[in-house]
């Protein structure tokens, strides 16, 4: 009984949500007691946000086995649904209430887009995938863009006097902090779960899959509509920290900016995806004071950073130095002071 509380403890999934945990709560002593610095303020809820949309989209990439390249565009539906929705309903309800709503309201509103999207595209796989998911994420952007209600191409002001929902980081840090431990959860209960081993039955091998009587096409959706759920919810609370919001910024560009965190932090890994989201937001920001060679030196650590992924040696390495490993190793240690203790 004891071991299996101490296994529980000190698992893969156990020491991810401490990590996390961890990191938010040094977050927060350093934000309320005014201890961060305007470069570290201003990036916390960016980079949780991409956190959150990295985890959602290895769900897709990782775990399902499939190319999309239209994340951004299921955030920017999310973000200017859910902050129309806090926009209408900030003089009517507390922000405590309003915001997870409205992220509740903007994730489905995604979904319901990914829901549209992915019927007809996941028919398809690979580059031909990849090109129809881009392409409809080009479309959600232009059709944004030329609506009212959005502010068209100037984009949705947040901060007018009658519809003010513009936040600072202190106050939606909680909301950051919930937003990705309820992500990173799910998305290791749905790994773990048999629904999880369905979907990764079907990125090892569709037709054996299918063979065994799993829905390719119902489980496809699921993954799909999950991952545009969790990148709209994202996109609410990375609209609340804006003043103005413009269609333009969820870009192809953005879409590849995600799957090149996923790709750098590892398929089907959500440690891999949150600490390669924190290291790739932040990397630009820490070169600030070398303008001239920032983006030159990023763009040869990610050439850097490939290179090593794809060698064996440095994978074998990298392992190494996990989570898993180091809980290995401490309960190792463990057990061999109590062996010298019994044995004194």
């Amino acid at each position: 009984m004891k071991n299996n509380i101490l296994k529980k403890a000190f698992s893969k999934n156990s020491l991810t949500i401490y990590f996390v945990v961890a990191i938010y709560a040094v977050l927060s002593v350093m934000l309320y007691g005014d201890l961060a610095s305007r470069q570290l303020t201003n990036m916390i809820i960016s980079v949780s946000c991409y956190i959150v949309l990295a985890v959602s989209l290895n769900l897709v990439v990782g775990l399902l086995g499939e190319l999309s390249l239209g994340h951004a565009g299921f955030m920017s539906v999310g973000l200017f649904s859910g902050c129309l929705f806090s926009m209408w309903t900030v003089n009517l309800l507390p922000m405590v209430v309003r915001l997870p709503l409205a992220m509740i309201f903007g994730g489905i509103f995604a979904a319901i887009i990914g829901f549209v999207v992915g019927l007809p595209a996941l028919r398809l796989k690979g580059d031909y995938l990849a090109i129809v998911t881009l392409a409809c994420g080009e479309i959600v952007k232009n059709v944004i863009t030329n609506l009212e209600v959005t502010g068209g191409a100037l984009g949705l002001t947040t901060t007018r006097p009658e519809t003010y929902i513009y936040s600072k980081p202190k106050d939606l840090l909680p909301y950051a902090a919930v937003l990705v431990l309820i992500t990173v959860v799910v998305m290791m209960n749905i790994k773990k779960s048999k629904h999880g081993r369905a979907i990764m039955a079907i990125r090892d091998n569709r037709i054996a899959a299918e063979a065994t009587g799993i829905n390719v096409t119902y489980y496809k959706l699921i993954v799909f509509v999950l991952a545009a759920f969790f990148a709209g919810a994202a996109g609410v609370l990375y609209g609340h920290s804006f003043a103005n919001i413009k269609p333009a910024t969820f870009n192809y560009n953005m879409s590849i900016e995600i799957l090149v965190i996923v790709v750098l932090g590892g398929m089907g890994s959500i440690n891999g995806s949150i600490i390669a989201a924190i290291a790739l937001r932040a990397l630009p920001e820490a070169l600030r004071e070398f303008s001239d060679y920032r983006m030159l030196a990023y763009s040869i650590l990610l050439i850097a950073i490939m290179l090593l992924n794809s060698n064996e040696k440095f994978t074998e390495f990298k392992s190494r130095f996990t989570l898993k490993e180091f809980a290995k190793k401490f309960s190792s240690k463990k057990k061999d002071q109590k062996e010298a203790e019994e044995n004194e």
